[in-house]
């Protein structure tokens, strides 16, 4: 198995860390040639500041692509188009249509295509998961979710709803099992060029819901989300990956070791390019994630709630 990282900033840093731990990586590929250098000489592998150059030099099996949002289309595309299988760090893209072409093309060549969800990965939320799935403390009926930080210094040209409130859009999907019907939101800035603060309403059948509020403004980060239940409330960190159960009878916290979800991810990733696993973000639930980000952006400007009809 070969797989080349295309972008080194940001969060990219650490899918190079982990490809490298794994023994995987190949290729470094950044336009930012000094950093491309760097990443080159730590891991032992070759660099170039283009895709073009990379594809023109390397034979390898996957790419995963850390890049800005606005870049995310024509690089995947011209991966999937030589037939190699591709991660997209969130969100896949930045329109749903662009998404849609890409899952297009990945379909017609028979490669993989995912998207960088990593919370379907965390310990937690994978307790959570179990939990709903088993009914063990009845039907789920709420998800609230909390997401609170300074805006990262790498994010350039997206705003909040597409950067952080994804992240719990993928994941309310991901725990009820289901896309919703509706989309309500409210969202403004106050300290940056596109919105820094959201809160948004996923409306699902039978009347379930999820809130998720997100800001760039508190300075403290926080990470964490509820699941009420028939039976009980659910409580989770995503950070400290603690899960909280609290029912009439009590309140309990069950042992879970630590694990880093980004290592999981590509674990799976890697898995399912060998055909052992399925892979567990599909590009079309990236495409809905997109779709509802737009559907809430759209709400937030008309003032209206968007409804949807999602497969």
């Amino acid at each position: 198995m070969k797989i080349v990282q295309i972008g080194t900033g940001g969060f990219g840093k650490n899918h190079a860390r982990i490809l490298s731990q794994l023994g995987v990586l190949s290729a470094i590929c950044d336009m930012n040639t000094s950093r491309a250098e760097e990443f080159s000489k730590k891991y032992s592998v070759n660099h170039y500041s283009s895709l073009d150059s990379l594809m023109d030099s390397e034979k390898f099996d996957a790419a995963f692509v850390c890049t800005p949002t606005f870049t995310h289309f024509e690089l995947a595309r011209k991966l999937l188009e030589q037939k190699k299988n591709v991660f997209v760090e969130k969100p896949m893209t930045y329109l749903s249509h662009e998404g849609e072409d890409l899952l297009q093309i990945a379909k017609k060549n028979k490669v993989i295509l995912t998207s960088g969800y990593i919370e379907r990965f965390n310990p937690a939320v994978s307790l959570v998961k179990e939990y709903v799935r088993t009914r063990k403390y009845g039907e789920l009926i709420m998800l609230e979710f909390h997401r609170e930080n300074r805006m990262p210094n790498h994010i350039k040209d997206v705003g909040i709803i597409y950067d952080t409130s994804v992240h719990d859009i993928d994941t309310a999907m991901w725990l009820f099992d289901d896309v919703p019907e509706v989309v309500f939101a409210r969202s403004g800035k106050i300290r940056h060029e596109h919105e820094d603060f959201a809160t948004i309403m996923l409306g699902f059948k039978d009347n379930r819901v999820a809130i998720i509020s997100s800001n760039w403004i508190t300075p403290i980060r926080v990470r964490k989300f509820n699941a009420v239940c028939g039976d009980a409330i659910i409580s989770s960190d995503f950070i400290t990956q603690e899960v909280k159960i609290e029912t009439s009878s009590g309140a309990e916290i069950p042992r879970k070791e630590m694990e880093e979800p980004l290592l999981l991810e590509i674990k799976n990733f890697i898995s399912a390019i060998e055909g052992k696993e399925n892979i567990r973000v599909r590009a079309e639930d990236a495409v809905n994630t997109t779709k509802i980000a737009e559907a809430a952006l759209l709400s937030s400007h008309k003032g209206t709630p968007i409804y949807l009809d999602l497969k």
